[in-house]
């Protein structure tokens, strides 16, 4: 059963868990499993998806009940007034703050896509990031002596694909346990110390006005057992986030 953050006669969230796919996809054909059929059968309604979490990603993900909604929700979000908060382990030491303005291209997936090339110009793609807490661990990693870490809260201003993992290792501060963006190395670390065998970017805070009760509506998903470990183990537990 999935966890159901929201529910009313237009809308539906549930806390996707990490490694379950939104809906098929030609990239993961083995995969029998998906959030879209599992909360359709769940609540006993056909669902339509807002918008998406990769695959790895865990945390809010919406659904609309009806494809008039779907259409005024996607509005929202393309009008960037949909707010979405996430956070994430990332390596070393980010600053205090900052603005992530790094446009980014295009990402091709399937041979399909690929034999056909870029056909996209470099999009414009905006993060905010904010650094919560730091850690230092006393495990070599590559060059350095020991491993540095922060937690950050990272506010898309744009919602280009895998933007936040992207524009994370733009900045040299890649997530943690990121196959694809990240530092093998350090996702290494993390299997082996703390048995952390997931991308840790966590979608936190959903908020919206709701398009048909006009109410202000902000959903909010608490994080699984390995992230929060991660969290008691490196005194961040009593973090407001």
């Amino acid at each position: 059963m999935l966890e159901i953050l929201y529910q009313d006669e237009y809308l539906v969230a549930i806390n996707k868990p990490s490694g379950l796919l939104v809906h098929k996809s030609p990239i993961d054909r083995h995969e029998t499993e998906f959030a879209l059929q599992m909360v359709r059968d769940q609540i006993g309604q056909y669902v339509y998806p807002i918008h998406r979490l990769d695959k790895p990603t865990s945390g809010v993900l919406l659904f609309a009940l009806s494809a008039e909604i779907l259409k005024s929700m996607s509005m929202l979000f393309h009008s960037h007034e949909v707010s979405k908060e996430y956070i994430a382990i990332v390596r070393g030491y980010t600053q205090a703050e900052n603005l992530i303005d790094y446009p980014l291209k295009q990402m091709l997936d399937t041979k399909e896509q690929k034999k056909s090339g870029i056909t996209k110009e470099a999009q414009e793609a905006q993060t905010y990031y904010e650094c919560l807490a730091t850690v230092e661990l006393p495990y070599a990693v590559s060059r350095y002596p020991v491993a540095r870490y922060s937690l950050v809260k990272l506010l898309p201003k744009t919602g280009r694909k895998h933007q936040l993992r992207r524009h994370m290792k733009h900045i040299f501060h890649p997530i943690v346990g990121d196959t694809k963006h990240g530092r093998g190395e350090h996702n290494i670390l993390f299997r082996e110390k703390f048995e952390c065998h997931r991308l840790l970017l966590h979608s936190h805070r959903v908020s919206f006005t709701h398009p048909i009760t006009k109410q202000s509506v902000e959903i909010e998903a608490s994080v699984d057992d390995t992230f929060y470990g991660l969290f008691k183990i490196f005194g961040w537990d009593s973090i407001s986030y």
